[in-house]
């Protein structure tokens, strides 16, 4: 059985009206036709063509339907040349006049039709086609949904999600693809079942509070629940390591707390010159106590 897959362009609250124009879809006084168009670029491009191998048929609503038929048949590109040839159905509940070679009306049982369409084609795109599309969510009657989320704000416009989505569960079946200029796709599959729920407090991390704020000498010398601290980790590796200089004490102790942790160890005084100890809380080079300053 066939594939029917779901391909939109949407912005990141959810608005997928009228992308690639500003004729293409002004119904409701939308102002922002045409949005797609600064933010694409040749990775969409790719990604786009890419999801199109293998598509052998085209369900569309009324109106996205009007635009491609005006547009594609005049066209010779790779995917002009694609939609031209492959099937085109359309969903509408009006009488069409349809003058897009190969094009044909579903029937009025949407749920009949697909399935018909499922036992002829193997993977059917929708395109746009956002009133249809609800009625698609309504009634889980998609298997995949290709969504191109761009990284704008628009607060108004027809939704992807929109009142015929019901509960789902999806699955991410490919890896997120970003684009330079900030588009993500998405691939998902429509998976059985309807969203769980559970109580997040029985799962929550017991975090024990600290009794007050800490000194950094309290820094260094202490960890957090029975884990060493970062300046306690650095202090064992340079302990129990002869070969290390006291440049490499610093590049260490620049490490969250910034805390130095000082002096050269004896074994390396005659290859840096410097001498000292490595001791915590010694200032580099004396082997004396530091004043507890949070340095670097």
């Amino acid at each position: 059985m066939g594939l029917i897959q779901i391909d939109l362009f949407t912005t990141l609250d959810g608005v997928a009206q009228a992308p690639g124009g500003p004729e293409e879809d002004p119904e409701g006084g939308f102002e922002f036709g045409g949005w797609q168009a600064p933010l694409f670029d040749d990775a969409v491009g790719e990604q786009v063509e890419s999801g199109m191998v293998g598509m052998d048929a085209l369900l569309l609503g009324r109106r996205t339907y009007d635009i491609f038929a005006s547009y594609w048949p005049h066209q010779d590109s790779g995917i002009a040349q694609l939609f031209n040839r492959i099937p085109k159905y359309v969903a509408s509940r009006q009488s069409l006049n349809l003058g897009w070679d190969g094009s044909s009306q579903l029937g009025p049982d949407v749920v009949v039709s697909l399935r018909e369409l499922r036992n002829k084609h193997e993977n059917i795109h929708v395109i746009g086609s956002l009133d249809f599309v609800q009625t698609l969510f309504a009634e889980r009657l998609f298997d995949r949904l290709n969504l191109w989320v761009y990284p704008i704000l628009l607060g108004r416009g027809k939704k992807v999600f929109a009142d015929g989505v019901v509960p789902t569960n999806l699955q991410l079946i490919e890896p997120v693809v970003a684009s330079p200029k900030g588009a993500v796709m998405q691939r998902y599959a429509l998976v059985e079942g309807t969203p769980g729920v559970g109580d997040m407090t029985k799962n929550r991390l017991e975090l024990r509070p600290r009794a007050g704020p800490r000194t950094a000498r309290q820094s260094i010398g202490g960890g957090y629940r029975g884990r060493p601290s970062v300046q306690q980790a650095v202090i064992s590796r340079i302990t129990t390591t002869p070969d290390l200089c006291c440049s490499h004490v610093e590049r260490w102790s620049r490490v969250r707390e910034r805390t130095r942790v000082p002096g050269c160890g004896a074994a390396n005084r005659s290859r840096c010159g410097h001498p000292g100890t490595f001791s915590a809380g010694a200032e580099p080079g004396t082997g004396q106590p530091d004043s507890g300053e949070l340095r670097g």
